[in-house]
């Protein structure tokens, strides 16, 4: 919805009746509403201004629940990377309008659609009788894969020296993770999650290989592609970061997304759900299982150990300031297995994402495809919002890089007024992928001008992001030590009531173990 600051309008009441009763007007902010209700939507979030601020007070009054966010972005530009965008034509079009913006937004690929409603639209009234409900939109229909494509798929991974099969959160969506236990547990195959696919299966399921990514993705010469795009987070599916010579299964919801970057050797169209079952279904006949004894599982598990051993011992390190891997290794040990963990940043989301685990579906959210930075604090809000409605006892753990907080680092406040008990992570390095000390900053502040002399990554060192929940009224605690640490989460923990947040400072030039390839950076498809 755009909001247009300077219109001078006032909301109408919930209904409005002429004295003969014949007739029962209503707003455009009431339509709005009552469409949404009707599609089920239980939460709204938003910035109010004039006229948006009607649109909420009717969602109020429907049932819906309203959070008051403090981070407007330029919602506008959304209409570019939209399933659907439309402008409903008239009062009487708007249901029908937002009935197919939730439809398209579920059927197919999930995504987000952007219904833009005019301002003047917002209070103008209409004779309710006039007006084209419509009922809610009914699931999405399951559709299955060729049965020869899934035969061939099942030949192909058959015949595989090193398979893999790669999870992403296509899965997490198609709720797949019943079946796909089931189909990796009696095939004995290896698999790797994509950031979003984590839990889908357990991280610390035994046949979880992300502790072995690279070596897992590069000597592969068979990827059954579950849900996930061949995008940059998996290197486009090309040499240097995989064997030129593999073969992708690639498993979609999205005919268009089929061959991008790679053609695949078998494509299979449809619920990920469904397929998985499918598969499980053409792998019981023979009860073929590819065994744990094979070079390819050596190989893999001795990867596994290096590089933990290598985690360990950078965990371990007891020089000076924490680094990352210090703080992740006491973070996990602490964090219940059924939390939500939201996370950004850069080292912060990177490292974290091979050390936090997860152990449940849909409980990581992430900064994405795209990498956007600023939405890890509004993914935690909505998330507590429904836990706290829904009194589940799961904690939401936001784990944010000191550079990834300051996009949005006021939605603090929405925490706050709303008493939700957030437990917010800063991994504070004074900088972006690196900083400077005090100390250091100090003696560049009087050699001159800042604006000269500063590298554009750092920022203000030890920087008080926990003196900002604080006045709030939340809970910040300054953590510079293990113990400290420690101590900090686990009050947080119990803490039920209000949000917290530790500000944690890590060494200014603590890095990533050393990587074996550096990241690609061609254009994302």
């Amino acid at each position: 919805m755009n909001s247009k600051p300077g219109v001078d309008v006032q909301f109408l009441p919930s209904c409005l009746f002429c004295l003969s009763g014949a007739m029962e007007d209503v707003t455009g902010a009431q339509l709005v509403a009552e469409a949404l209700k009707a599609q089920k939507v239980d939460y709204m979030f938003g910035v109010v201004g004039i006229p948006v601020m009607e649109v909420a007070m009717a969602a109020q009054a429907a049932g819906i629940k309203y959070v008051g966010m403090r981070n407007e972005q330029a919602v506008e530009a959304c209409r570019l990377y939209s399933k659907f965008s439309a402008r409903p034509s008239s009062l009487e079009a708007i249901p029908s309008v937002i009935e197919k913006a939730v439809r398209t937004s579920l059927y197919g690929r999930p995504g987000a659609c952007y219904v833009d409603i005019a301002g003047d639209m917002v209070n103008a009234t209409v004779d309710r009788s006039r007006v084209r409900f419509a009922s809610c939109c009914p699931p999405p229909p399951v559709s299955l894969a060729d049965h020869g494509a899934i035969t061939e798929a099942i030949s192909v991974l058959k015949a595989a020296k090193r398979p893999l099969v790669i999870i992403g959160k296509g899965a997490a969506y198609g709720r797949a993770e019943t079946a796909l236990r089931e189909f990796v547990e009696m095939s004995g195959l290896p698999y790797l999650p994509t950031p979003m696919g984590k839990g889908v299966l357990p991280d610390d399921h035994p046949n979880c290989v992300a502790a072995a990514r690279s070596r897992a993705l590069l000597q592969a010469d068979v990827v059954l592609l579950l849900g996930a795009r061949l995008n940059w987070i998996l290197h486009f599916g090309i040499p240097p970061r995989f064997d030129p010579h593999v073969k992708i299964i690639q498993v979609d919801l999205c005919a268009e997304e089929m061959g991008n970057n790679v053609r695949p050797a078998v494509a299979l169209l449809g619920d990920i759900n469904a397929i998985v079952t499918q598969l499980l279904m053409c792998l019981c006949k023979d009860s073929w299982k590819y065994t744990s004894d094979t070079e390819w599982w050596s190989s893999l598990k001795a990867k596994m150990s290096a590089n933990s051993k290598m985690s360990k011992a950078l965990a371990l390190q007891s020089t000076g300031l924490m680094n990352y891997y210090t703080v992740f290794h006491h973070v996990s040990q602490l964090l219940p297995h059924d939390c939500i963990i939201v996370s950004e940043g850069a080292n912060t989301m990177d490292i974290g994402r091979t050390m936090l685990n997860n152990y449940l579906p849909r409980q990581r959210l992430d900064a994405g495809t795209f990498g956007t930075m600023g939405v890890g604090l509004g993914f935690a809000i909505a998330a507590a919002a429904l836990e706290k409605s829904e009194n589940r006892g799961r904690r939401v753990v936001c784990v944010e890089g000191d550079s990834a907080f300051g996009f949005s680092g006021m939605e603090v406040e929405t925490m706050c007024r709303y008493n939700l008990p957030v437990i917010i992570i800063v991994v504070n390095n004074n900088g972006i992928y690196s900083g400077v000390d005090l100390e250091t900053w100090k003696e560049m502040a009087k050699m001159g001008d800042l604006t000269s002399i500063a590298p554009p990554v750092t920022l203000l060192p030890e920087a008080r992001y926990d003196e900002v929940m604080a006045a709030f009224g939340g809970e910040g605690f300054l953590v510079r030590t293990v113990e400290e640490l420690c101590e900090a989460l686990q009050l947080s923990l119990r803490n039920w009531e209000r949000p917290s947040l530790l500000n944690v400072l890590i060494e200014p030039s603590s890095d990533r173990k050393q990587q074996e390839f550096p990241w690609l950076t061609r254009s994302n498809l």
